[in-house]
Formats: C-alpha cells, sequence, structure tokens
C-alpha cells in the first residue's frame, strides 16, 4: 500500500514542505492559482476554499 497523496482538512501533514490546493480529482481539474501553504510533519491541514478539494504536496518542477 502507498503513501496517501491528497489530504482533507483536519488531516495530519506527514512529511514537512509544501502543499497546494487540488480539484476533486487533481488530474482532471485545474485551479488557477491555488492555494498553497508550507507544514511541518504533525500539523493539521486547514479547511480548503471550497469543500471540493483536498491538499496535495507540491512538486518540483523536472527541467529538460
Amino acid at each position: 500500500m502507498g503513501e496517501k497523496t491528497e489530504f482533507e482538512p483536519g488531516d495530519k501533514a506527514p512529511n514537512p514542505g509544501v502543499y497546494m490546493e487540488v480539484g476533486e480529482v487533481s488530474f482532471h481539474t485545474e485551479i488557477q492559482n491555488p492555494k498553497m501553504i508550507t507544514m511541518e510533519r504533525g500539523e493539521t491541514f486547514p479547511e480548503t476554499t471550497n469543500k471540493d478539494r483536498k491538499w496535495k504536496k507540491k512538486t518540483k518542477a523536472k527541467v529538460h
């Protein structure tokens, strides 16, 4: 079983990092100017801007 990648408000952050809001199905919904937060391990995720969004760890952009 893999590590959980999307988190709901009230969940605890598994690792430190920058997390951003994503749509309910992140690969189908793109949010313009998503809310981003910096979290430490064990901190509680805050509310999202609407009930259909979740938090996901921001990934580093790949350089080609």
